[in-house]
């Protein structure tokens, strides 16, 4: 799409299934952050968990959540502003949410069959926002090189 400033013609390069694809994630961790949440009270009450590795659990469900905001925050910025930079944060970002994705699939102390689907959606939305990324990204690079 193409629009005229003061004579000049500038093209857009925003990302709609991008931007869209950062809406439904943002939407979904909420749903992620609680269930997992609740999956660990669940655990510690019903299970015999090792206090040390709830406290990790707990810890590193926070950063998680936190890491999760800053890339989303940084992949709609980047993709609004078409700014190389904040779309190259999210996708590091991504990287490291989807290692403390595979750590609640794999490596916690106790995974329920509802930890496997959920995170199997997430690192399936992560597969996907990875790739719309980077399509963005080669595009924003592209354009301005």
């Amino acid at each position: 799409m193409a629009a005229v400033r003061s004579g000049r013609t500038s093209t857009v390069l925003s990302s709609v299934p991008l931007q869209l694809l950062l809406y439904l994630s943002a939407i979904y961790f909420l749903f992620y952050f609680l269930s997992t949440l609740c999956m660990i009270i669940y655990k510690s009450q019903v299970l015999s968990y090792p206090d040390g590795n709830l406290t990790l659990d707990l810890c590193l469900l926070l950063l998680m959540a936190a890491l999760e905001l800053l890339r989303l925050y940084w992949g709609v910025r980047g993709n609004l502003q078409e700014s190389e930079k904040f779309v190259g944060g999210s996708l590091a970002l991504t990287g490291v949410t989807v290692l403390l994705s595979v750590y609640f699939l794999l490596w916690q102390s106790y995974v329920l069959r509802a930890d496997v689907i959920i995170n199997a959606v997430l690192l399936g939305l992560h597969l996907l926002a990875a790739l719309m990324g980077l399509i963005a990204l080669a595009r924003f690079t592209s354009a301005y090189s």
